[in-house]
C-alpha cells in the first residue's frame, strides 16, 4: 500500500481504550500503548491526521460539551507529548435515532475530514476498528485498514469488513499498522 497523504482514525478503539459503557469522563480515557507514538510517527513522516468518530454519548445525553471538551482536551495534550499533532477532529455528537449523515457507517465525517485536509478521497487512509469505521471509509471512496483493539469480537469483526472490503488489512494495533505503513514506503 502507497504511502497516503492523510490519516484519517477512529478515536475510541484505535487511539484510546473504548468501553461499551462509553468513554464519559477524562479520566476514563486512557492510550492504547503506542498509539501516540504511532501519531507521532506519522507527524514526523508529514503525513496529516484527523479524526472521525462517532459520539453518541453527547445525543443521548450522557455527557454533556464540557466534558466532552476535557477529554478532546486531555487526548490532544497526550498527542502533542507523544511528539504528534492532529490536524482535524471530525464528530458526530448524534444519537443514532436522529439519522443525521454523518454518524458512521455514513461517509459524512471522513468527507468532512477530507475536505479540511484539502486531501482527495484516494489519496487518504482510514484506521478503525468496528465494521462502521470500514463502511464508512467505503462509502466515501477511502481505502482503510482494521485494528483489532476495540471492545467488540475481533474476528466477527474482521469477517463482516472482509465482506465490504475483501482485501482489507487487520492489525493488531494502531502502533503495527502504522509501522507496516512507514516501513513498506522507506
Amino acid at each position: 500500500m502507497s504511502l497516503p497523504k492523510a490519516l484519517l482514525l477512529d478515536r475510541d478503539g484505535v487511539i484510546n481504550f473504548d468501553s461499551p459503557d462509553y468513554i464519559l469522563t477524562p479520566e476514563q480515557w486512557e492510550a492504547i500503548p503506542g498509539s501516540l507514538e504511532a501519531i507521532a510517527k506519522l507527524h514526523d513522516a508529514g503525513i496529516p491526521v484527523a479524526i472521525c468518530s462517532n459520539q453518541s454519548g453527547l445525543g443521548r445525553g450522557m455527557m454533556n460539551e464540557e466534558l466532552f471538551r476535557a477529554i478532546h482536551a486531555k487526548m490532544l495534550l497526550a498527542i502533542e507529548e507523544a511528539g504528534g499533532m492532529l490536524t482535524h477532529a471530525a464528530y458526530c455528537p448524534h444519537a443514532p435515532e436522529e439519522k443525521c449523515s454523518c454518524r458512521k457507517p455514513l461517509p459524512g465525517l471522513i468527507l468532512e475530514a477530507l475536505d479540511a485536509l484539502h486531501v482527495k478521497a484516494g489519496d487518504a487512509l482510514m484506521i478503525g476498528d468496528s465494521t462502521r469505521d470500514i463502511e464508512a471509509a467505503h462509502a466515501a471512496g477511502v481505502k482503510s485498514i482494521l485494528v483489532q483493539t476495540g471492545y467488540g469480537n475481533a474476528e466477527m469483526i474482521l469477517q463482516k469488513s472482509l465482506v465490504i472490503n475483501p482485501e482489507i488489512k487487520a492489525y493488531n494495533d494502531l502502533a503495527s499498522a502504522v509501522d507496516v505503513l512507514l516501513e513498506g514506503n522507506r
